[in-house]
């Protein structure tokens, strides 16, 4: 069974406040802005910032990555440019965040993990295909895409594999496309957090500077926004359950 997405913090269980989902938008733009008091104006303005720059147009999966340091890298690269969403798919291997790497990135972002299941990657690539993403394969072994010619007009997923084995057989069969960095050199691939770093920076600039509809629409904005104040505030669980109980 795949697992629900992984917010920042999940609401405790009460009145309304067990899934951010049970308040509505105007019920989550008012608690924001009763929140909003607990941080600094500097801090606020920050995440207002920030929240400008995110997406979910682009989104990546990671594959059995067994080595954390690696992934926790890519959670790391992920933030730094504003993919807001990373699927973890954990067939063999579970996958847990390494401090030291991924410097705190992992609050920031959601995490949605499919485990459980025999094949979980099927499992991760059904559902990023029933959200009407198109997913890209990035290997270095079959003829397609590079990151300067890669369509982005659709919402595009990357799925990235292991550091030895390279993306399981059924990972490669269900992607719609491949991508790949070309390379001159006699080492034909990239170590993943590297590789994921170029993929990234280039799609995401690319992105920036097209036409295409890329921004959250503003009701996720608010649900991001409120997760990230949750996570900044002391007790906010205490100053949430009293604001929704007055």
């Amino acid at each position: 069974m795949v697992s629900q997405f992984f917010y920042i913090c999940t609401f405790p269980t009460h009145r309304r406040m067990h899934q951010a989902d049970d308040l509505t938008p105007a019920e989550t733009a008012a608690l924001i802005a009763h929140l909003k008091q607990f941080v600094t104006v500097e801090r606020f303005r920050k995440f207002e910032e920030i929240i400008r720059f995110r997406t979910r147009h682009i989104t990546i999966a990671l594959e059995d990555i067994f080595q954390p340091h690696n992934a926790s890298a890519v959670l790391r690269t992920c933030e730094c440019f504003g993919i807001q969403n990373v699927h973890i798919i954990e067939n063999r291997n579970k996958y847990e965040v390494n401090p030291d790497v991924a410097l705190g990135a992992s609050k920031w972002l959601d995490l949605v993990r499919y485990q459980g299941n025999e094949e979980n990657t099927a499992s991760c690539i059904n559902s990023l295909k029933e959200q009407g993403y198109r997913v890209v394969a990035t290997t270095p072994h079959e003829n397609g895409y590079t990151p300067e010619n890669l369509p982005l007009d659709g919402k595009t997923a990357l799925i990235f594999g292991t550091e030895l084995a390279g993306l399981s057989p059924i990972a490669l069969k269900m992607a719609d496309d491949y991508i790949k960095i070309p390379m001159v050199g006699f080492t034909e691939s990239l170590n993943i957090s590297v590789s994921a770093a170029v993929f990234i920076q280039n799609l995401t600039n690319r992105l920036r500077t097209s036409d295409i509809n890329w921004q959250l629409p503003d009701t996720d904005k608010d649900l991001i926004m409120l997760a990230w104040l949750r996570e900044s505030i002391k007790k906010s669980d205490t100053i949430i359950r009293g604001y929704l109980n007055k």
